[in-house]
């Protein structure tokens, strides 16, 4: 092997230039984990940005809560629901803050290790400090999602007790209730018509009889648009049961419907677009920096 003076380049330069070589490999590490963190952010908002899309129209493809018209909810003892932008809005903050907080809070999570020469010896290998890092971010992330359900509302699970029943419709708390309330019959059937699409598994034979009664209901009843049922959930759970429109207030609905969908549409495939080239740049990013490494290695071997 050729000793030092042999080499044209003098020792302290190939010293700086192992430096800058270092410093890039290590930029190039940290840009191939950012396009690899968005590849995976647009795959999990190329699933999610639907239902947060037909939000904003106060739409949903499946009945996802229960509406109950105003002036009806002091009969089952229960409050007012947020509808499904505002719950959206909620889920889609949280999202984002777990996001972010558990981002930065992995990297703070592996600082505080390096304080512990046992971790600090060990983090000299990038695979070992992203492994820490992605523990760090697992449980920042479980943290958050456990608060988050624990300040679920009382109000949510009063909700959730009211349409709970195990086979037949008839013995679910919102059906004990509703044979006492003085309401009018299409109200009724249009609580436990979602009553029936809330149940796992769906009640379809109880959701096609009352939805069925609805549809007689708004074609019959002189008095039905005066009862508060939102068009956008008759909307939803005619096309739940049916597969399109068939009354004229639901049908008042199909334009909002489809300019959602063409919206979903698009930023579906933005977003597979999108985690496409990021996938891309983080596989050459990845190529680069085990190239540089192989040249560091081989210029420290013979330095």
């Amino acid at each position: 092997m050729p000793s030092v003076k042999h080499y044209p380049i003098h020792p302290d330069d190939i010293q700086t230039r192992l430096v800058t070589l270092k410093k890039r490999q290590r930029d190039l590490s940290i840009f191939g984990i950012a396009a690899l963190s968005v590849c995976a952010l647009a795959v999990l908002f190329s699933f999610t940005l639907q239902p947060v899309i037909y939000g904003f129209f106060d739409l949903s493809t499946q009945i996802k809560q229960l509406h109950i018209p105003a002036g009806f909810e002091g009969q089952l003892f229960v409050d007012e629901q947020p509808d499904y932008l505002i719950t959206l809005l909620s889920w889609l903050g949280w999202l984002i803050l777990k996001l972010t907080v558990s981002f930065f809070g992995a990297f703070i999570f592996v600082r505080l290790l390096k304080k512990f020469r046992f971790f600090k010896v060990r983090f000299k290998s990038l695979i070992l400090r992203f492994v820490a890092w992605l523990i760090g971010w697992i449980l920042i992330w479980s943290g958050l999602t456990f608060l988050q359900y624990h300040q679920q509302s009382d109000e949510a699970q009063a909700y959730a007790e009211l349409v709970q029943y195990d086979q037949r419709i008839q013995t679910s708390p919102i059906f004990q209730y509703l044979q006492q309330a003085h309401s009018p019959q299409p109200v009724k059937d249009y609580l436990l018509a979602q009553t029936a699409l809330l149940h796992r598994p769906i009640d379809k034979d109880a959701a096609v009889s009352y939805t069925s009664s609805l549809i007689r209901a708004e074609r019959t009843d002189p008095h039905f648009f005066e009862y508060g049922l939102k068009r956008e959930q008759l909307w939803t759970i005619q096309h739940q049961v049916y597969g399109k429109s068939i009354t004229p207030m639901a049908q008042s609905i199909d334009a909002q419907a489809r300019q959602a969908a063409r919206i979903s549409e698009v930023t579906q495939r933005l977003s597979w677009g999108l985690s496409f080239v990021a996938f891309l740049a983080g596989a050459i990013l990845y190529g680069l920096n085990v190239n540089l490494k192989a040249r560091i290695r081989r210029i420290e071997a013979r330095f």
